[in-house]
């Protein structure tokens, strides 16, 4: 770097963009995760509640929102505990960086589960399985996701994932 500082039009051409998302992670009582089926996404079938943030959003508000939209659920109170971060590079299908964060939204109760009220026109199934059991159901780094995301829970450690690159789509 010579020193000179550029104008902020200029600065701006040369950062990295990115997309940002904020998803909330559910199990039932018995710590087995809760997924949500896309209608929209045969790359990435099986979901956490949640998706990209709207213009002026903070994460948490995204969180509470998407939960709402997707779910019926309403969270309530302060930020979730952060449960991981999620990183990738951009790629030929899309040309930003995606950042998100993933909040630990508890356990349901069974009748929690049952109120789960979809959006159709993104998800048409929310399902509660163990880890060993959504193995074969997702791609191998969303299965990884899930994993870290379960594991920093117990563990109280966040989970930091850099390997969502558009490219490995």
């Amino acid at each position: 770097m010579s020193g000179t500082w550029l104008p902020p039009e200029q600065y701006i051409a040369t950062v990295m963009k990115a997309t940002a998302f904020a998803c909330v992670h559910f199990t039932d009582e018995d710590d087995r995760p809760l997924q949500l089926h896309s209608v929209y996404s045969p790359a990435h079938p099986w979901q956490f509640v949640g998706g990209t943030m709207n213009p002026g959003e903070r994460p948490w508000q995204t969180a509470v929102r998407e939960c709402r939209e997707e779910t019926g659920i309403t969270l309530a109170g302060p930020p979730a505990r952060l449960l991981a971060t999620v990183f990738g590079l951009p790629g030929t299908e899309w040309p930003y960086s995606t950042l998100g964060l993933i909040f630990d939204g508890g356990r349901l109760t069974e009748a929690q589960i049952r109120s789960i009220a979809l959006a159709p026109e993104e998800h048409d199934e929310a399902r509660i399985l163990s880890l060993t059991e959504w193995k074969p159901l997702m791609p191998q780094r969303d299965f990884a996701r899930l994993s870290a995301v379960l594991e920093a829970r117990s563990t109280g450690k966040v989970a930091y994932f850099d390997t969502w690159d558009w490219e490995t789509e």
